[in-house]
């Protein structure tokens, strides 16, 4: 599962990817700095897995994963080449979701694209050449799918009832994602291979003299309203300090939180909500050896998620031996879990919880 992250050029991306995946992508103050997409994996926080390692005594701690992107700044034209707009283009048709950084700060130092700051013309900007690439992909995919529709195909018939919604709602300069199709629809929409389909969260980048208003920050509300038409999020966050602290030592980190009483950082937050937007969650392992949290989409059955472990445990499922994280962790083990009820046999037919701690029982 990858996440690409995009926005125009000099709006703050590969410093956030920097600060994400501590990988050093190359960031300066001049558009196209980023050209090939930088790659990065980062680790899911979990507060879970390191309660989990003290109780079971544990060897090691694997945390889920997550994939970051960064992908070159786009500018006005590239549906047609303008840029490195073709470059963008396929690179962001890879991607599972989309972070959309938006700047929301003033700085005369940092050369705005646009000469400046003005979130709803710069979001406006990128969803445009979206639009018109999904566009010219619709209409070649509307053309061929109206003669298999004109023979009487029933596939080809609902295709066409469902890209031809979109294709209208792209007309009126809103991104595919915007509608409000069933589930049966939304599937169907997924044939159409869309770029403004695709998941999305828009992300404030803020300087640090925001951060304490950011609520009621006229440039965030403005992208908070963008957001709302579209069924997207937003997520304030101020990369040029969360690339600072991503140097600091964990001790120095914890002694930063306490002076300024931050419970939680900008990237755990974006990692986190990163993590929710491609619809995944995690259900964790626990022994001796290693306690892991394994990544698996919302909705998941229990043999398919014991397939993310090993395919024979999916090929061989008999049954899921499952207790919640909250209820071991009152109970204070697992021996005291079992004997109080709290762990139980699941079969083929169970969909994963969030947080279960599964043993998987097969036979091949």
């Amino acid at each position: 599962m990858k996440l690409g992250v995009v926005g125009l050029p000099n709006v703050g991306k590969s410093t956030l990817f920097n600060a994400l995946t501590k990988a050093g992508a190359m960031s300066a103050n001049y558009p196209f700095c980023t050209i090939e997409p930088n790659v990065g994996m980062v680790s899911v926080p979990d507060e879970r897995l390191e309660v989990l390692g003290k109780m079971y005594n544990t060897q090691k701690i694997t945390p889920a994963t997550i994939e970051f992107v960064d992908i070159a700044g786009l500018v006005r034209g590239a549906s047609k080449g303008e840029g490195l707009g073709n470059k963008f283009l396929s690179h962001i048709r890879e991607v599972d979701a989309i972070l959309h950084v938006v700047r929301c700060f003033e700085d005369g130092q940092i050369i705005h694209v646009d000469g400046n700051v003005n979130p709803s013309r710069d979001v406006e900007t990128i969803n445009l050449e979206l639009i018109m690439a999904d566009l010219e992909s619709l209409e070649k995919q509307l053309a061929r799918i109206a003669k298999l529709s004109r023979s009487g195909d029933k596939l080809a018939k609902e295709q066409e009832a469902v890209f031809t919604l979109a294709y209208e709602q792209l007309q009126k300069g809103l991104p595919a994602r915007s509608l409000n199709l069933d589930e049966k629809q939304q599937k169907i929409l997924k044939d159409a291979f869309l770029i403004t389909a695709k998941p999305t969260m828009y992300i404030a980048n803020i300087s640090q003299k925001q951060m304490a208003e950011s609520i009621t920050d006229p440039f965030v509300s403005e992208l908070r309203e963008i957001a709302k038409k579209e069924n997207s999020t937003v997520l304030e966050i101020c990369a040029e300090l969360e690339a600072e602290l991503s140097e600091l030592t964990p001790e120095d980190l914890e002694l930063f939180k306490d002076e300024y009483g931050i419970k939680e950082l900008g990237l755990p937050r974006l990692i986190k909500a990163s993590y929710s937007l491609l619809g995944l969650m995690s259900f964790l392992t626990a022994g001796e050896k290693e306690v892991r949290a394994w990544t698996i989409k919302k909705g998941t059955k229990a043999p398919q998620a014991a397939g993310v472990i090993h395919t024979d445990f999916e090929r061989g499922f008999i049954k899921a031996e499952i207790v919640s994280y909250d209820s071991l962790v009152s109970l204070g083990g697992y021996n005291q879990a079992r004997e109080a009820g709290k762990v139980r046999m699941e079969g083929k037919d169970y969909i994963v919880q969030d947080g279960d701690i599964i043993v998987f029982r097969f036979n091949v």
